[in-house]
């Protein structure tokens, strides 16, 4: 569920256009490195883009924590920022699993690959799952977080 943040008005070649800043209900980080979700979490913050920010170490730890929420799509997350080398079960392994949750069925949640990996493979592999809707190289960035406002 996305919530109305601000309207405002800026001016492009002489005409004025409407600009409504959406903000996101919930996003979860997926990450075992714990500098990263730090940093991660701090951007996302500061940028104010969600009401709520859920931080998991594995995706074994994010898929129960999914599944004790799975019914609740007021707190089911809008989005997932997900890395993909992990321990146990990468990243690839969690999507897998993911598709299957119902929020995610009905395309009510979206997925952003935010990983070190810069192998276009990677990308590719990642890429095509429909829940799929972007990849970013790591450290998140303010330019990025712009990018999922558009």
């Amino acid at each position: 569920m996305l919530v109305l943040k601000s309207v405002w008005k800026f001016q492009i070649n002489n005409h004025f256009k409407l600009a409504i800043m959406m903000k996101m209900n919930h996003i979860l980080l997926i990450d075992d490195n714990e500098i990263d979700n730090y940093i991660n979490n701090h951007i996302i913050r500061e940028n104010d883009i969600a009401e709520m920010i859920t931080v998991k170490n594995s995706a074994i730890a994010a898929l129960d924590y999914l599944e004790t929420i799975k019914d609740d799509y007021a707190v089911f997350p809008d989005l997932v920022f997900l890395d993909i080398s992990m321990p146990k079960m990468d990243g690839f392994g969690f999507l897998v699993e993911f598709v299957n949750f119902p929020k995610v069925i009905e395309k009510k949640c979206s997925v952003i690959m935010l990983t070190s990996s810069n192998n276009p493979e990677d990308r590719e592999k990642a890429m095509n799952y429909d829940i799929v809707v972007d990849y970013f190289v790591k450290p998140l960035q303010d330019e990025m977080i712009r990018k999922i406002q558009k």
